[in-house]
């Protein structure tokens, strides 16, 4: 087509002849190197009984973990990625000389084959082998583990969905367990009205359990949500050593109340930080148990700010405070998960089925992590998610085919 604004200029289009997700094929190679997606064909149970299958579990698998890479969230771009040339050759198979699968087949594959009991099991420790391969190529002298909740805004009459006060509105509550690295160890889906600590026993132990035999230092982290007493005591059995807030209350205040007077004189210009240790055991506890507390003055402020963290580390106060504000990198995951990976859409009515996608979604998260952490240079590697999205998965190329082999002429970047 000739645009008249400039005659010179000529549009044409060549549908399947270009992409315009080019960068997933470098995503591919890295899965290939690690041995990721293939797993799916030996762990996957396929409950189909025909004989005219065109794909097995493996290809719509990297179908669903390789499209929620590139943006596209739901099944409903099935049917344009299943033409695209760098899904087809992502996919691989079948698909590379035909078409990768339809929209209606992502659906069946991820709503009925994902969705039974053995698959969503399989799926949630898929991201522990995933994460096992990776650290046997880059083995760690420690693992730090945190746990936070987060929230997922349901619509209409969805399974599982509740009200919650904190969050304000009706959702899911999802629990998720990263590494120091960024890598999401495991997740799992919740009803929204749920505590935020409810069910951690699940999501703790298998990933507590894998690291077991492995010559580490072990270290948790969490928020006031997880000040349990089953929990210090399944920490302590296991030898992890960690910090979990604890909310305030009368006792704990009355422990460090010389540093809650207001220091005489005229206050300076900047914070002032007072620290303190002491050993406290609340009624539900079987033993007295380390107490941290921080006390900050901040200019115009005259009521302090108190915080109090309940641990078994023995470095000094000054040092676990600041190890526990660490903590807050998961948070930050948590936004990447939602923004770049949009693992808050959970848009099926059934809750198995949101299960699943949360799942998927956890998956290609890992996925866009490793390649973070592991094959990008030094300049490159604080991009975000959402940065790397942008710059490295959508980059359009040309499509040219040679009697043996196929070349994607990617497009330059200025």
């Amino acid at each position: 087509m000739r645009v008249d604004f400039d005659r010179r200029l000529k549009l044409e289009f060549h549908g399947s002849k270009i992409t315009s997700d080019a960068g997933l094929l470098t995503y591919r190679e890295l899965d290939d190197a690690l041995g990721l997606t293939e797993v799916a064909g030996t762990i996957f149970q396929d409950s189909r009984t025909g004989k005219n299958g065109w794909h097995g579990m493996t290809a719509p698998f990297r179908q669903s973990v390789f499209g929620r890479l590139g943006g596209y969230e739901d099944v409903n771009d099935a049917d344009r990625l299943g033409r695209d040339p760098a899904m087809r050759w992502i996919v691989g198979g079948k698909a590379v000389e035909r078409q990768a699968a339809s929209t209606s087949q992502m659906g069946r594959f991820e709503t009925a084959l994902l969705a039974t009991d053995a698959n969503i099991e399989a799926l949630a420790d898929m991201n522990g082998v995933w994460i096992d391969r990776v650290h046997d190529r880059r083995p760690p002298k420690m693992i730090i583990l945190d746990m936070d909740s987060s929230v997922s805004p349901t619509h209409g009459e969805q399974e599982g969905a509740a009200y919650n006060g904190h969050f304000g509105g009706t959702c899911y509550h999802p629990l998720f367990l990263f590494n120091q690295f960024g890598d999401l160890e495991r997740c799992s889906l919740r009803p929204g009205n749920v505590h935020s600590a409810d069910g951690w026993r699940e999501v703790l132990e298998p990933v507590v359990e894998r690291y077991r035999e492995r010559s580490l230092r072990r270290y948790f982290r969490g928020d006031a949500a997880f000040a349990l007493p089953d929990l210090y005591e399944f920490l302590e059995g296991e030898n992890y050593k960690y910090v979990i807030r604890l909310k305030a209350n009368k006792v704990l205040q009355e422990c460090i109340v010389h540093l809650l007077t207001r220091p005489v004189g005229r206050p300076p210009n900047h914070v002032r930080r007072y620290y303190a240790s002491f050993s406290y055991r609340a009624g539900s506890w079987d033993r007295k148990r380390r107490v941290v507390a921080k006390v900050e003055w901040h200019p115009g402020e005259l009521v302090p700010r108190v915080g109090f963290i309940v641990t078994n580390l023995s470095r000094p106060a000054e040092r676990v405070v600041a190890f526990y504000n660490q903590r807050g990198k998961a948070e930050q995951y948590i936004k990447e998960g939602k923004h770049a990976l949009k693992w808050s859409r959970l848009s099926c009515r059934r809750f198995r089925n949101n299960a699943v996608r949360l799942q998927l979604h956890a998956l290609a998260y890992n996925l866009a992590n490793f390649m973070r952490t592991l094959a990008l240079p030094e300049e490159v590697e604080h991009w975000s998610l959402t940065t790397l999205r942008e710059k490295l998965v959508k980059i359009g190329a040309k499509v040219v085919r040679h009697g043996h082999y196929v070349t994607f002429q990617l497009a330059e970047v200025a």
